[in-house]
């Protein structure tokens, strides 16, 4: 006969005692072996359950010793899943700071400090290194995120979104290079240096497309030497990107405090009510129906997203676009257009989910050995350079709140969107939106990156011109 109790089976009789049936059902509960042992397993580090994750330390520390830590895929999962959930574990932990996005900024700056002072075995940061810089997950990340949130988006919040979404965005932009530019006049800066090499970078749209261009284009208009002008311009973008990572993380509190600010990653109300479809539902959708959604189903949906990222590489070489902002415009277009099967669809919300529960504190923790510069984010830290900054895109922050408000927008969202303009580019937008528990606005975070760091970039090298 089976018994009942914890699972297990034999064939011995019930006794003729319930109560003593009971406690032997309590004495098999209470051993180790298996019951102890499978609670102790569904105990997680992140995703990561507790006697693996200590197996995995050991295992990494004896690969370290022995220098066997390779930039091969299976080894550099382990190393940056282990990193990036301890990090954020240790940040999620911490009163009041857990509220406002301690998870994304421990994940993100505990790497960049610990490989800054070599307390990362070199050929651990190596591997890192090499191992970010050839897979470039960063983009399979965007890709994956953008593919998965426009699919889940209702078709006419989509489009009023994308038109609407630029006024705030601009608005702000204003409004911050003014704020910035006089608050780092008055706190004696003077006003070229501010605007030029404080106020703008913060919002050229990160390192790579904001920064080195910046720096390149102010190197041929001054006569300076582009390496002494990028030491400038590169702290503002790291200081700026760690305020407003603090921003969104306050913001996501706010919002739970105050509900009606916030669409919880809605841009604005659905058409005609406030009860349409939102986002998030989606995403309860994803994490409820992956049982229900064909395995082939989520590999075509994470292929098409790929395929609408390769489209927006061959964009970048034909035309110069950059290549998220053109997958971001064909995945617009897929929706729009009806092209992809709600089928299809749901597939592309499994893979959002599962890139965004499982893929983010790692790709920060590898965000932060391999392209977080600790020294020029503790360069920025002097009194007068941290004010100016602050009070740049909190300036940016508070004109998306309230535009957002005016314009019948969600200000929580419209003012996280806004935030990602002072960021730190693609890497700033998945800290910023981690920070807010908001990553469904990741196509409405590279719209505010991309094309208004682009513009940014545009404008100042025009104006900069202009008065040489």
């Amino acid at each position: 006969m089976t018994s009942p109790s914890s699972g297990l089976s034999g064939s011995r009789a019930p006794s003729q005692n319930p109560a003593q049936d009971h406690n032997r059902e309590q004495d098999l509960d209470r051993r180790f072996w298996p019951q102890g042992w499978w609670r102790l397993m569904d105990l997680r580090v992140g995703i990561v359950p507790v006697p693996i994750y200590i197996v995995l330390i050991l295992l990494i520390a004896a690969l370290s010793y022995s220098g066997e830590i390779k930039a091969d895929g299976p080894t550099m999962i382990v190393v940056l899943v282990v990193g990036g959930f301890t990090c954020a574990e240790i940040g999620k932990r911490l009163p009041v700071l857990r509220s406002i996005g301690a998870g994304a900024i421990f994940a993100t700056f505990i790497p960049s400090a610990l490989a800054y002072y070599h307390l990362i075995p070199a050929k651990m940061e190596k591997s890192i290194i090499d191992f970010t810089a050839s897979t470039n997950f960063l983009y399979l990340f965007i890709a994956s995120i953008i593919v998965g949130s426009i699919f889940a988006m209702d078709r006419d919040v989509l489009i009023r979104g994308f038109l609407k979404v630029f006024v705030p965005l601009a608005v702000g932009s204003v409004l911050a290079a003014i704020v910035g530019t006089v608050v780092g006049t008055a706190l004696g800066l003077g006003a070229h240096h501010t605007f030029f090499y404080v106020v703008a970078p913060i919002m050229a749209g990160g390192v790579g497309e904001g920064a080195i261009p910046l720096s390149i284009g102010y190197a041929a208009l001054t006569g300076a030497a582009q390496g002494e002008v990028f030491a400038q311009v590169l702290p503002p973008v790291m200081l700026g990107s760690l305020t407003t990572i603090l921003l969104a993380g306050a913001l996501n509190f706010v919002g739970k405090k105050y509900p009606s600010l916030t669409g919880n990653g809605q841009l604005q109300p659905h058409v005609g009510d406030d009860t349409g479809p939102r986002i998030e539902d989606a995403d309860e959708e994803a994490k409820h129906d992956v049982g229900h959604v064909d395995v082939g189903t989520i590999a075509a949906a994470g292929l098409t997203a790929l395929t609408l990222y390769l489209l927006g590489v061959l964009c970048f070489h034909l035309f110069g676009l950059p290549a998220p902002v053109a997958m971001l415009f064909f995945a617009v277009l897929a929706k729009l257009t009806r092209t992809v099967s709600p089928e299809l669809e749901r597939g592309g919300m499994v893979v959002y989910e599962f890139v965004r529960t499982n893929m983010t504190y790692p790709l920060l923790f590898a965000i932060g050995v391999a392209l977080t510069p600790w020294d020029k984010l503790v360069a920025a830290f002097h009194l007068t350079n941290i004010i100016t900054i602050v009070a740049t895109v909190v300036t940016m922050v508070a004109s998306g709140f309230v535009v957002g408000r005016f314009m019948n927008m969600y200000p929580i969202e419209t003012a996280v969107v806004n935030a990602c303009h002072s960021g730190q580019g693609g890497t700033g937008d998945v800290a910023i939106l981690t920070a807010a528990n908001r990553m469904q606005l990741m196509p409405f975070a590279q719209i505010a990156t991309r094309i208004g760091g682009a513009v940014t970039v545009t404008m100042v090298l025009i104006i900069l011109g202009y008065f040489k």
